[in-house]
């Protein structure tokens, strides 16, 4: 199958391939809310948010003050239970008992992956803390990894990844696993480098 996806993200292209995965390049202390539902939000059947950094609360909190329709979204939380918080399973909510648990990560969203149909999306948030629960190769493996099912699967992927904490190498390895980077500025502004795109 050969198909497109829209992205609806600002000075981005109109389409996307599928299989195509995209490195959310943002300041540590930038609101990449904004960027994160105009990807989830456009032309997509199933969603699936995989958060190393919030718990499933805050990103239903989040989709909803976006307006992004819940209806279609997964919530993949690694947070909740190595903190200890009331956990309230629903159909939409799946949990992870430690967020460098990387394999279940993997594992979760395959069963996404395979468990659905139509366009699927999946946005990770973020890489940047599955270093600071694991380490720069077990995540690169595990990004890998997901990367490989996104085109297996005919999805897309927007992955998050803060500059300024990390190596310069460290961003320019992980950078090299994407088709292509959406650089948010501290000022809000967008730009974009994307191969096989539709302008």
């Amino acid at each position: 199958m050969d198909t497109d996806y829209e992205l609806a993200v600002e000075n981005t292209p109109e389409t996307i391939p599928a299989g195509t995965a995209l490195l959310l390049l943002h300041p540590s202390i930038s609101e990449t809310d904004r960027i994160d539902t105009q990807f989830l939000n456009t032309d997509t059947d199933h969603m699936l948010v995989v958060s190393t950094r919030t718990t499933a609360r805050e990103v239903d909190q989040k989709l909803e003050h976006y307006e992004v329709d819940a209806s279609r979204a997964t919530i993949l939380d690694t947070l909740s239970v190595e903190r200890g918080y009331t956990r309230r399973q629903s159909d939409h909510i799946r949990y992870i008992s430690r967020p460098e648990n990387f394999d279940a990560v993997v594992d979760e969203t395959e069963r996404f992956l395979e468990e659905t149909d139509g366009k699927q999306r999946i946005s990770l948030d973020s890489i940047t803390e599955m270093i600071y629960y694991a380490d720069d190769d077990r995540t690169y493996d595990a990004v890998e990894r997901l990367l490989d099912l996104l085109v297996e699967h005919e999805a897309v992927g927007l992955f998050h990844f803060a500059r300024g904490v990390h190596d310069d190498a460290v961003v320019d390895e992980f950078r090299s696993l994407f088709d292509g980077v959406i650089d948010l500025e501290k000022d809000g502004s967008v730009s974009t480098s994307i191969s096989g795109s539709t302008d």
